[in-house]
C-alpha cells in the first residue's frame, strides 16, 4: 500500500534571531519527534559532514529518518555527500547544487556524471527545483528533463513560484509547465510562497489565495506520483520553513509567525490531501 511520510527540517527549527540563544541539538529533535515527524532532514556542504555525522545517535535515540540536501560546490565535491548520505541512512540525496553551467549543454554531463556516481555509490539522487544553483531556471530544468529521462526532480515550486513571478491566478501556460516538473518529481518539499516573497506566513489574509494554489500543486503532484509509483512505494514530504531572512520578521527581527506549528499545519494540509487522493483512486 503506498503511503505517505512526513519530515522537518533542521533548519528549519533553527533562529537566526541574535536575540534568541540557538537551542541544543537534543532539544531539536525531542520537539520534532514528540510532534511525530517522520525524521529530519540535513543541509550539509562538504565542510559540515563531520559535524553532521555526530547526530546520527540522536537519530537512533528518537528513533527518527534522516533526509539530507546535498550542497557540492564542485562535481568532485558530490561524492563524499553521497556518501554521508549513505552512512546516514537517508532514502535518497536531494541535490542542492550551486554549480552554474550556463547552457543545456553544459549541464547535461555534469547531472550525468553525478547520476553516475550516485549509482555507483548506490545512493538514489533528485535534483530539487530550487534558486542560485544548477536548476536555478525553470526552463532550463525542462530541458533537462527532456535530455535526462532517468533525471528525477524534488518539487519545492515556491522558487519557482517566485523566480518567474508567477502571478495568481496562475496562467494555463505556467500550468502547464509546472505540471510537467510534477510529472518528474518523486518528493516535495512545502512553504507557501508568492510571485514577490519566497516564505509567506500562513495567518496573513492575503496568503490564503496563495496557499490553495500550492494545495493544489501538492494535490496534482501526488496524484501523479501515486499513477507511477509501486504499490507498496512512500511518498516523502518535506516540511522546510526557514528561518530569518526566509521568516517574515519585524522591525526587532522577531518573527511574525511560529513556522514549528506552521509546519505542523502545512502536514495536515498534506495528509488531508493524501486523503483526498485515497477516495478518488
Amino acid at each position: 500500500m503506498q503511503d505517505l511520510v512526513v519530515y522537518q527540517s533542521l533548519w528549519g527549527m533553527q533562529t537566526c534571531n541574535t536575540n534568541v540563544a540557538t537551542r541544543p541539538h537534543e532539544e531539536v529533535f525531542a520537539q520534532a519527534a514528540q510532534a511525530k515527524f517522520a525524521g529530519l532532514c540535513l543541509d550539509p556542504g562538504v565542510s559540515q559532514i563531520e559535524e553532521y555525522l555526530a547526530l546520527k545517535p540522536f537519530y537512533q535515540q528518537y528513533q527518527m529518518g534522516c533526509l539530507v540536501n546535498v550542497f557540492p560546490n564542485t562535481v568532485e565535491e558530490m561524492r563524499p555527500l553521497l556518501e554521508f548520505s549513505k552512512e546516514m541512512g537517508a532514502p535518497y540525496a536531494n541535490v542542492i547544487a550551486p554549480v552554474f553551467p550556463l547552457t543545456v549543454e553544459d549541464a547535461i554531463p555534469i547531472i550525468r556524471t553525478w547520476l553516475e556516481m550516485a549509482d555507483d555509490i548506490g545512493m538514489p539522487i533528485k535534483f530539487e527545483t530550487h534558486r542560485d544553483c544548477i536548476t536555478n531556471d525553470m526552463f532550463m530544468t525542462l530541458q533537462l528533463l527532456d535530455a535526462i529521462p532517468e533525471l528525477r526532480l524534488t518539487a519545492d515550486l515556491s522558487h519557482y513560484c517566485l523566480n518567474r513571478e508567477m502571478s495568481a491566478p496562475i496562467t494555463a501556460q505556467n500550468q502547464a509547465w509546472i505540471q510537467q516538473l510534477l510529472e518528474r518529481s518523486d518528493s516535495f518539499q512545502g512553504r507557501i510562497s508568492s510571485h514577490e516573497q519566497i516564505q509567506l506566513p500562513l495567518h496573513f489574509p492575503q496568503t490564503q489565495k496563495w496557499i490553495g494554489i500550492f494545495k493544489d500543486w501538492w494535490k496534482r503532484g501526488f496524484r501523479s506520483w501515486r499513477t507511477r509509483a509501486g504499490d507498496n512505494e512512500t511518498l516523502i514530504f518535506l516540511c522546510e520553513l526557514g528561518p530569518p531572512e526566509y521568516a517574515f520578521t519585524d522591525a526587532n527581527n522577531e518573527e511574525l509567525s511560529d513556522r514549528f506549528e506552521e509546519a505542523i499545519r502545512i502536514r495536515s494540509w498534506v495528509q488531508a490531501i493524501w486523503q483526498e487522493l485515497e477516495a478518488e483512486l
